[in-house]
């Protein structure tokens, strides 16, 4: 008796600490773990109240709002992981459309007896062995203790990535040869660091590429960013707990990128290096793995020093289906934005994140304008091309509310790079968007978002400077795997964090 007594005193202790917890302590507003603003304190109206909106709006924010969040999420996954008894290469999720465009190009490999996918398996060789485990949402993690990383498997093949190509060819034909256009599609990950055990789980990203390139147009002109990261793979070129590139793997894209377009292009003695330690990207929140917590890595990106430039931005506002509801007037800022030591969201150092329209003008004196089309892997790039170019104009395919036809004539815009990672290049929603550009009126926005509405963008920082700045802490990264809501699974993944 005397223990049972004893037993329903320490439950009851523990509902009342629980319940001090959760009813008084500060309530959370930010998690870092997830990238993103937590619910708010709903408004209150009679309508709201008579609707039942009120009430659910409260119920909401009261459990998305539990103080300690982050700690308790992260306890919950230390408790996940110790509890998983063995590896698993089940159940992977593949982040990419299964509608193919048929080329003649494939269909010639395959009457060969082998299909670009085994030619793409036999000529690369793993930089990491041994057995996948498979984590939350299909992420592949790989390697062991501080050299840990998590994979997001490509479910794509040979034959996408026609419409990106289409699109390419699309904006070469309306501009003629008043504008220089480039088709880059960036590899992911996968692609190089993929066990030989868990092969079988993931598609080769080659045969899509080389399937783009097939199709591009002879004026237009490809950048092979694939081959230029293969060479370079032994190097730091993609971030190990993110699913962005690295700053280096980017570097590398864009040297490709000057040479074929014929621009100057210095080397890595141009720039001044920054360092955010123990840093943990967006994979931690998305596998919900202790393993990808518990490896932090250096998170390295380059400034330039020897060239002037300055940076106007337009903020777009968007709601929760990634629509820009409305835009901001210009305004100065800067283009590289300082993260604390251990802030998961250092990625967004490239002009604060995807939902802006960037104009940078350079000191370089050459009459070369450059236009680059991206996603969030594209951020990384035009930090880059100040030596290259005497302006450059960043847009994101998901946010851009100008007609494209009359921005290019208006800025004298003589080069545009479109740049996408390989599942963005193989989404038949993100290539449609982009040629709409080519033909949108200017200034339509979608509905407004209700006022507690969860995405977030940087705050506007309207100090004229060129040089590294510090921003919030509290700032969400990109729209997550990006991403950058869309028709297809690469979009959605895109939509949340890929570009992204």
């Amino acid at each position: 008796m005397r223990l049972s007594k004893i037993y329903t005193f320490i439950v009851v202790l523990l509902f009342a600490a629980f319940a001090i917890v959760f009813n008084t302590f500060p309530r959370s507003t930010y998690s870092e773990l997830e990238k993103r603003e937590l619910a708010k304190f709903p408004e209150f109206t009679f309508e709201r109240l008579k609707s039942g909106e009120f009430t659910r709006d409260i119920s909401a924010w009261f459990s998305d709002s539990e103080p300690y969040r982050d700690v308790f999420m992260a306890l919950s996954m230390e408790v996940d992981n110790l509890m998983r008894m063995a590896f698993s290469e089940d159940n992977i999720s593949f982040q990419a459309p299964t509608d193919p465009i048929p080329t003649a190009k494939s269909a010639s490999v395959e009457e060969e007896g082998e299909t670009a996918d085994t030619l793409s398996n036999k000529e690369e060789e793993p930089l990491i062995e041994g057995t996948a485990k498979i984590a939350n949402a299909g992420i592949m993690i790989v390697g062991t203790g501080e050299n840990v990383r998590a994979l997001m498997a490509y479910g794509g093949s040979e034959k996408m990535g026609g419409e990106f190509a289409q699109t390419a060819n699309k904006y070469k034909e309306t501009f003629g040869s008043r504008v220089n256009v480039y088709a880059m599609a960036i590899p992911t990950a996968i692609e190089f660091y993929c066990p030989t055990k868990a092969k079988g789980h993931t598609k080769p990203q080659r045969p899509t590429i080389d399937n783009i390139h097939s199709l591009l147009s002879p004026d237009v002109k490809a950048v092979d960013a694939y081959a230029v990261l293969k060479a370079h793979r032994n190097e730091d070129i993609y971030l190990r707990t993110d699913h962005h590139w690295a700053p280096l793997g980017a570097y590398y894209a864009a040297q490709e990128f000057a040479r074929i377009a014929e621009v100057p292009f210095p080397d890595t003695t141009a720039y001044d290096k920054h360092i955010v330690r123990r840093f943990v990207g967006s994979m931690y929140g998305y596998s919900k793995d202790v393993a990808v917590k518990n490896a932090p890595e250096d998170f390295i990106y380059y400034t330039p020093n020897n060239v002037e430039y300055s940076t106007t931005y337009i903020n777009f506002t968007i709601n929760d289906k990634y629509q820009v509801t409305g835009e901001s007037h210009s305004y100065k800022g800067v283009y590289f934005f300082k993260y604390k030591d251990g802030n998961g969201a250092a990625y967004s150092t490239f002009m604060g994140g995807d939902t802006k329209l960037t104009t940078v003008k350079t000191s370089t004196q050459n009459g070369r304008r450059v236009l680059i089309i991206k996603d969030s892997f594209g951020n990384a790039i035009p930090g880059y091309l100040f030596y290259s170019f005497e302006e450059v104009h960043v847009v994101d395919f998901r946010y851009f509310t100008k007609n494209m036809r009359e921005y290019v004539e208006q800025n004298g815009i003589t080069d545009i790079l479109y740049a996408l990672n390989v599942f963005n290049t193989c989404s038949s929603s993100s290539s449609r968007r982009v040629e709409r550009f080519l033909t949108q009126s200017p200034g339509i926005y979608a509905a407004e978002t209700p006022k507690d509405s969860t995405k977030t963008e940087m705050p506007a920082d309207t100090t004229a400077s060129t040089t590294v700045m510090t921003a919030p802490d509290t700032t969400a990264s990109a729209p997550a795997i990006q991403t950058e809501a869309e028709a297809s699974a690469v979009d959605t993944m895109t939509q949340s964090a890929i570009g992204e």
